[in-house]
């Protein structure tokens, strides 16, 4: 299995990440070329190899142009989700790089927004508007595409220290976005006398990273250097990447933190339950169900269960208290175990379905085409269903 591991001894930013990445081997001219897939312009983007305390690495700068720089400055030009969906949306990217960025973006939108107190389409914000933080976050989902490692791992994220000036004034370090991300993530402060996590680097870490843990046991094969443009301490402000392998191809069993909310609702009328759990799922929850329950009074009424992540848990909470009758809910942190799974496509005659597989200790132990895939194929050609699931059964053995 192939391992990405991020060092964050001394933190990370989004060109730091951009810089460790290409110089583990994701070629410049590469992401150069799979940015201009974005049709936008006004940005100028150099790597250039620099030194911190004896380490060689690479420098990425991201500069606007002379006249966008001016335009910018002109018209104050911000950006919203909704803006920098439409811009990834619309782009020539691949699907794969397109849901990585907008997964990174939502989580500094829901950081921002739930700092402004404001929903998160009403948050305009400059810092995930602007150009630079584009290219970053972009940047990052197009190298992790390119290096396709089968898990990330990243270790406990140095903050630095002291104060930070930002758009909500002069904050002690993390700054409030940089710690709101970071909620139920390692952290380590105080190595340096400045800030050393951006909340563009930890956004692409908490989105992309499967675990935050020490360095784990595995071999490595190839290091790079991310370097940042602060050159102060004794503690060098590099970003260190790592590329290597462990013995088995699949991994075993991977634990997440996640958040259970619950309320008990014995007064809204049931045709509105499948309009509700779609506008839970869209926002981002794991799993959504239903059971039903007996209130005081003897009152027949329904328990309504949401899973999600815990930096999902703002957005979740709106929406049960705008989209239902209750009027509170309860919630607690839980502990997801999930088999490593991998998503494969089975030729038919009647067109391509996906197979869902799951493994453990490396072997596969089960699997199962998606639903959605055989019912478009049985109603589009006029079949059974149960022809279309007989013949995946019949293709997976054969494979086997």
């Amino acid at each position: 299995m192939k391992i990405l591991f991020y060092d964050c001894f001394a933190g990370i930013s989004g060109d730091m990440n951009l810089a460790a990445l290409t110089n583990i081997g994701v070629p410049t001219d590469y992401l150069t070329k799979e940015l201009q897939k974005l049709n936008i312009d006004g940005y100028d983007i150099q790597f250039s190899e620099e030194q911190r305390r004896g380490i060689t690495g690479t420098q990425v700068n991201v500069s606007l142009t002379h006249e966008h720089h001016h335009q910018h400055h002109e018209h104050h030009e911000h950006r919203n989700l909704h803006d920098i969906e439409h811009i990834i949306n619309h782009s020539q990217l691949s699907d794969k790089v397109k849901g990585m960025s907008k997964d990174i973006f939502r989580l500094v939108a829901q950081a921002e927004a739930k700092i402004h107190g404001k929903p998160i389409d009403e948050v305009h914000f400059h810092e995930v508007g602007a150009i630079d933080s584009i290219v970053d976050i972009v940047g990052a989902a197009i190298c992790i595409d390119y290096l396709k490692p089968d898990r990330i791992i990243a270790s406990p994220v140095e903050m630095g220290g002291g104060f930070v000036h930002c758009a909500h004034g002069v904050f002690p370090v993390p700054a409030p976005a940089t710690l709101e991300i970071m909620q139920g993530k390692p952290m380590k402060f105080g190595a340096v006398p400045f800030e050393t996590a951006t909340p563009t680097g930890v956004a692409i870490l908490a989105a992309l990273a499967d675990e935050f843990t020490e360095m784990p046991a595995f071999t490595v094969t190839k290091t790079g250097y991310g370097i940042g443009h602060r050159d102060s301490g004794e503690i060098p402000n590099v970003l260190r990447v790592c590329l290597g392998s462990t013995g088995d191809n699949r991994s075993s069993v991977t634990t997440v933190d996640a958040v259970m909310l619950e309320c008990n609702i014995d007064d809204m009328n049931p045709e509105r339950y499948p309009f509700v759990m779609q506008k839970l799922f869209a926002a981002g929850a794991a799993d959504v169900f239903l059971q039903n329950i007996i209130m005081k009074k003897s009152r027949p009424a329904v328990l309504l269960s949401v899973l999600c992540s815990p930096e999902k848990t703002t957005d979740i909470e709106h929406i049960l208290f705008t989209e239902t009758t209750t009027l509170g809910l309860r919630s607690h942190f839980v502990r997801k175990k999930m088999l490593d799974r991998s998503i494969e496509t089975v030729d038919t005659p009647w067109g391509k379905i996906r197979v869902k597989k799951a493994f453990l200790n490396g072997k596969e132990l089960k699997s199962k085409a998606e639903y959605d895939d055989c019912e478009a194929i049985a109603r589009a050609n006029g079949i059974e269903l149960e022809q279309v699931y007989q013949y995946i059964k019949r293709s997976i053995k054969t494979d086997e």
